[in-house]
């Protein structure tokens, strides 16, 4: 495992941050990984060293270390003069974050380069540590451990395009088999092919063919996670051409067949000219072809049943792997939802006491849940109430952004939208498409009403709870002989019980088509 080594002169600037500061989780001493790669130089500074990792900063430079590769075997001098003036300023950024501990990290155009071991020399003077050299394997292991730590419960090919490689492995049951590596990223590529598309398509068609082998004769076609940014940017036009409604990335899903004519028209077409181009950055826009024929070859050679992208790769597989076995058996998804938790609501502990309350809930009134369900409920009852700043006007459409929009990892696109218009109608108190419906096409009927069902029992919870911890513990559901269930309320509380309260408990009957009472006993 790589062991971190301080600096024998970087200036510690964790003195310049801000104490009083409720923005971010106490206790949390910053981590920074710097990836050296084919295409660009990139510093991403995270606020701990944790299984939901959150940037605190991220910036990249892009000085093409791999342009010109596999024609001259060596890295120009513009590209590494690029790279240590990035490496230089990254180390001073990194000190300036409070980050003690700074692991950079390089991959194919470092380690292929006939000067390579030259250039890391002068790169770990820049950076003022020891540089991990990754081999084609490496990247696939933490490409692979990325995925892990930001899917749930994954299962198939991980595929991570880099500039100069294209690493491929299987996953599945927390297991990664071992990987194989090909010189197919964006620049290695193009430079193979002398820029011609149709030369590019033999090349990834020749070396993607021999793995096939390794990843089919499973008996189902499994689903290909896409990590590396010229395949995100694939995704991110992909969305704009087709209005999809939310714009993450991450877990961002669509069947293989769906994106084989993409890929063909980006193949086919000037870039410049596409639908949509211009949420794509200019930089990134001479790749787009050679990525998509590279993931075309993965299309037709592996038959993948979905494209999955992922914001998670190497980097954060790279911690990830550094993490105990207790802490990776963790769920990352309820890991992070208790972290906004702690920095949004009222109460965390209310938040946490709804878990149990909402599972007794289901339990006494035999409302059935599967495994998927339950854990998004879970991470529902976390996220509630981080909207109860805002104008009440607005608290309904504000955590919507916010849930579905958020930092939030192991859930797919779904799942997202659930979370999102479960805390919309909590605090909306209406099911009426008003304010984003487009979210709602995301979700089947069935997690539509399940967003509807626990969004009305939070807003009966919060009226009768005022939103402090100490009271669900002390409910309890009775059945009653007469029919239905009382929730009985201690009698000393039974001045919580009123009117509004019992109307609230009304609409919730309704959703689940059962006769509920509200008691003092």
């Amino acid at each position: 495992m790589p062991q971190n080594s301080s600096p024998d002169s970087a200036p510690n600037m964790a003195d310049s941050i801000d104490s009083d500061a409720r923005g971010r989780l106490p206790g949390r001493e910053p981590v920074a990984v710097v990836d050296i790669g084919s295409n660009s130089v990139r510093l991403v500074i995270y606020e701990g060293h944790t299984l939901a990792l959150t940037p605190l900063f991220n910036e990249k430079a892009l000085c093409g270390l791999g342009r010109g590769l596999a024609q001259t075997n060596r890295l120009s001098n513009q590209a590494m003069e690029l790279s240590l003036a990035a490496l230089k300023r990254f180390k001073a950024l990194a000190a300036q974050s409070g980050a003690e501990k700074v692991y950079p990290i390089a991959t194919a155009a470092a380690r292929e380069a006939e000067n390579g071991r030259e250039f890391i020399a002068a790169a770990e003077e820049a950076i003022g540590r020891p540089i991990t050299i990754l081999s084609g394997q490496d990247e696939a292991h933490y490409a692979a451990q990325g995925i892990l730590s930001g899917f749930y419960a994954a299962n198939g090919v991980v595929g991570d395009l880099g500039g100069g490689s294209l690493e491929v492995v299987r996953v599945a049951d927390g297991k990664i088999d071992e990987g194989m590596t090909m010189p197919l990223g964006g620049i290695r590529l193009q430079d193979l092919s002398g820029n011609s598309i149709a030369t590019a398509k033999a090349i990834a068609d020749s070396h993607i063919s021999t793995c096939s082998i390794a990843v089919q004769g499973q008996g189902k076609r499994l689903p290909f996670y896409a990590v590396g940014g010229t395949w995100r940017n694939l995704a991110k036009l992909l969305m704009q051409q087709t209005g999809y409604p939310l714009h993450v990335m991450h877990a961002y899903t669509q069947p293989a067949d769906v994106w084989v004519p993409f890929l063909d028209a980006v193949i086919a077409n000037d870039p410049e000219k596409l639908p949509g181009i211009a949420a794509v950055s200019k930089n990134r826009r001479t790749l787009l072809a050679f990525g998509a024929v590279a993931l075309r070859a993965v299309i037709r050679h592996i038959q993948p049943s979905s494209i999955n992208l992922s914001a998670l790769g190497v980097r954060e597989g790279f911690l990830h792997a550094m993490l105990s076995e207790e802490e990776r058996a963790k769920d990352p998804l309820i890991v992070a939802a208790k972290e906004i938790s702690i920095l949004r609501t009222r109460a965390p502990r209310h938040a946490e006491e709804l878990i149990d309350w909402t599972t007794r809930t289901m339990v006494a009134l035999g409302i059935d849940e599967t495994p998927y369900e339950e854990r998004l409920r879970h991470a529902a009852c976390l996220l509630d109430d981080i909207g109860w700043r805002a104008h009440p006007d607005y608290r309904g459409t504000q955590s919507l952004s916010v849930v579905a929009h958020a930092s939030l990892p192991a859930v797919d696109h779904p799942g997202r939208a659930y979370l999102g218009l479960t805390n919309y109608y909590r605090h909306e108190g209406s099911f009426e498409r008003l304010a984003m419906p487009d979210l709602e096409r995301l979700v089947d009927a069935r997690l539509l009403n399940r967003a509807h069902v626990l969004a009305s029992l939070f807003r009966f919870t919060h009226l009768l709870s005022t939103s402090t911890p100490g009271l669900l513990e002390r409910l309890r559901w009775v059945q009653d002989p007469r029919g239905g269930f009382t929730l009985a309320v201690p009698p000393e509380l039974g001045g919580l019980i009123g009117s509004r309260v019992d109307n609230r408990l009304q609409n919730f009957a309704k959703l689940v088509e059962r006769t509920l009472r509200l008691e003092a006993r």
